[in-house]
């Protein structure tokens, strides 16, 4: 069985990669953007504030650790939720680039990717109103992206964010990449407990039928047993349903705007607050409890925030 807690996590992933400035006019994409999205969702219950950073005059996904710098100790100041730095960053940039902000910032979570596969998100363009030239360029591009995080890759960031005693959250879009953990783990190289994030509903990976949940679910509990936490994120459309199964099942739950831009159908969500508000009335509903940042601090293990490189 997963390790069991008493509370569940909220982790709000506040703008991501993927979607793109004319797809939403709620999608943070400045610093100041960003920071109050973030800290809106804090106040609402995330106690893990999952981030990218964005080019400001543009809105496309960026990795330059000033663009982070702009907003980290604001939000650092204004809550004390668990900030958790990308080393995915945009898609086709260097694993040099992807990880240099949690190189610098320290963070006490950082996410990474465990294994490569095609990451094609080009559909999306469906979603543009009136987009500008890189969006289009952008989204069309995945149809020949494979997204890099080869075994060298991931151990380079493991070694390296190691150092600062920043911890993972192991992102596995396959039942593949829980192996790969695992090969990690039994290598001594990764340390319990393990925050595995399983990820449905990217093209190119499993996609968000409950039936993978529950496969994603054994095989972790299979490899891992009580070493191991379990969260769940459900892209688009799937992200509400997918989660609260994923928490009936006992998990943690993951949602925001780089992985959902609707907060009903056909209604475009206005903020991460009002995301993590939902789901957090849904878990409540069926009595869950939810976890406060120290309270998640002490679930997952992390150093604490006043040994952050940042704020």
């Amino acid at each position: 069985m997963p390790r069991t807690t008493k509370k569940t996590i909220i982790s709000c992933a506040v703008t991501g990669s993927i979607h793109t400035p004319s797809m939403s006019p709620h999608l943070p994409v400045t610093a100041n953007q960003i920071a109050e999205s973030a800290i809106g969702a804090a106040e609402a219950g995330a106690a893990v504030l999952h981030l990218h950073a964005r080019m400001p005059e543009t809105g496309a996904p960026s990795q330059n650790p000033a663009h982070y710098a702009a907003f980290l100790p604001r939000i650092h100041a204004a809550t004390d939720a668990i900030v958790n730095i990308t080393t995915g960053g945009g898609l086709g940039m260097s694993m040099e680039a992807r990880i240099a902000p949690a190189v610098q910032a320290a963070p006490e979570l950082a996410s990474l990717n465990m294994g490569s596969f095609n990451f094609n998100i080009s559909a999306a363009e469906k979603g543009c109103r009136d987009p500008q030239p890189w969006e289009v360029d952008y989204l069309r591009g995945t149809r020949d992206l494979i997204m890099s995080n080869t075994f060298s890759q991931i151990e380079t960031v493991l070694a390296t964010l190691s150092e600062t005693g920043t911890r993972f959250e192991f992102e596995c879009y396959d039942t593949g990449h829980l192996y790969n953990l695992a090969h990690f783990a039994d290598r001594g190289l990764v340390k319990p407990p393990f925050f595995v994030q399983a990820i449905f509903g990217v093209t190119g990976a499993q996609g968000t039928d409950p039936e993978n949940l529950m496969h994603m679910r054994a095989t972790a509990e299979r490899l891992f047993g009580g070493d191991h936490l379990l969260s769940v994120l459900g892209a688009g459309r799937s992200q509400f349903p997918l989660v609260t199964m994923g928490a009936i099942l006992g998990g943690h739950v993951r949602v925001g705007l780089e992985d959902n831009l609707y907060i009903a159908k056909g209604q475009l969500a206005e903020s991460n607050a009002q995301m993590v508000t939902k789901i957090r009335r849904i878990l409540e509903d069926l009595g869950h409890e939810i976890a406060t940042p120290d309270e998640a601090r002490a679930i997952l293990g992390t150093k604490g925030r006043d040994k952050v490189s940042f704020g």
